[in-house]
C-alpha cells in the first residue's frame, strides 16, 4: 500500500503537487463510488432554477477543492504516521464529492469556479499550518470545518427546487460523509474549537461562497 512506504520530504512534495493538479484540472480524478445522482430522476428546471442550482453546486465543488487543500496540507505536516494516513484517507474519500459536484455542474451546463486555485492554495497553507502546531489542533480544525460544511449543505438543501432530485441526492450523501469525518476527527483526539473561532471560520466561508456562486 502507498501509505506503508517511507517517502522522503521531496517525495511528499511531489505527491502534493500531483494531488493539487488532479484537484484543479477537470476530469482528472476517478471516484470510488458512483454518483448518487445516477439513480435519481432528471427533471427539466426553469432557467432561473437551473442558474441558482448551478451556483450552489459551484460553491460545493469549491468547498471540496478547499477540503483537498486542507487535508493535503495537514498530511504534509502531520507528526504521527497514523494521523497522516487518516488525513490521506479523508482526502481520498472527499474526491468522490469533488467528482460528483463537477459532473452535476456539467449537467447543468456550467463551469467550475475560476477561483479554485486561489482557494486550494489558501486551504493548503491553513492545513499545513495547523499540522505544524499539533495533530490535535489539526484534527480539531477538520471537525470544525466539517461542521461548517454540514451547515452549508443543510442550507443548500432547503434552497434546491423540489424537482431537482439529482442535486439533492448528491448533497444528502455528502452531508452524511462530512458528518462522519467530523465525528471521526474528534474521536481521533481532535480538540473542540471555541465558538469565537468557529464564528471566524464561518465568516471566511461566507467570502468563499459569495465569490464562487457566480465565478
Amino acid at each position: 500500500m502507498a501509505n506503508q512506504r517511507h517517502y522522503s520530504p521531496f517525495d511528499r512534495l511531489l505527491l502534493q503537487a500531483d494531488a493539487a493538479l488532479k484537484t484543479l484540472l477537470p476530469q482528472s480524478n476517478t471516484p470510488t463510488r458512483p454518483s448518487p445522482a445516477h439513480l435519481a430522476q432528471e427533471y427539466e428546471l426553469t432557467e432561473s432554477k437551473r442558474r441558482h442550482t448551478l451556483g450552489l453546486m459551484r460553491i460545493n465543488h469549491t468547498g471540496e477543492v478547499c477540503a483537498q487543500g486542507l487535508y493535503q496540507g495537514q498530511a504534509l505536516t502531520a507528526r504521527l504516521p497514523e494521523i497522516r494516513s487518516a488525513m490521506e484517507r479523508a482526502a481520498d474519500e472527499e474526491i468522490d464529492h469533488l467528482v460528483w459536484c463537477e459532473e452535476r455542474i456539467h449537467q447543468l451546463e456550467g463551469h467550475t469556479s475560476v477561483l479554485n486555485p486561489l482557494f486550494y492554495g489558501l486551504s493548503f497553507g491553513i492545513g499545513a499550518g495547523a499540522g505544524l502546531i499539533s495533530d490535535r489542533i489539526s484534527l480539531g480544525f477538520v471537525a470544525a470545518t466539517e461542521e461548517q460544511v454540514c451547515k452549508h449543505l443543510d442550507d443548500h438543501l432547503t434552497q434546491l427546487a423540489p424537482e431537482d432530485q439529482k442535486s439533492r441526492a448528491i448533497l444528502e450523501q455528502m452531508r452524511t460523509d462530512e458528518e462522519e469525518h467530523a465525528t471521526g476527527a474528534l474521536a481521533a483526539g481532535g480538540i473542540r474549537f471555541p465558538t469565537p473561532v468557529k464564528w471566524g471560520m464561518s465568516q471566511i466561508a461566507k467570502v468563499m461562497t459569495k465569490a464562487t456562486y457566480r465565478i
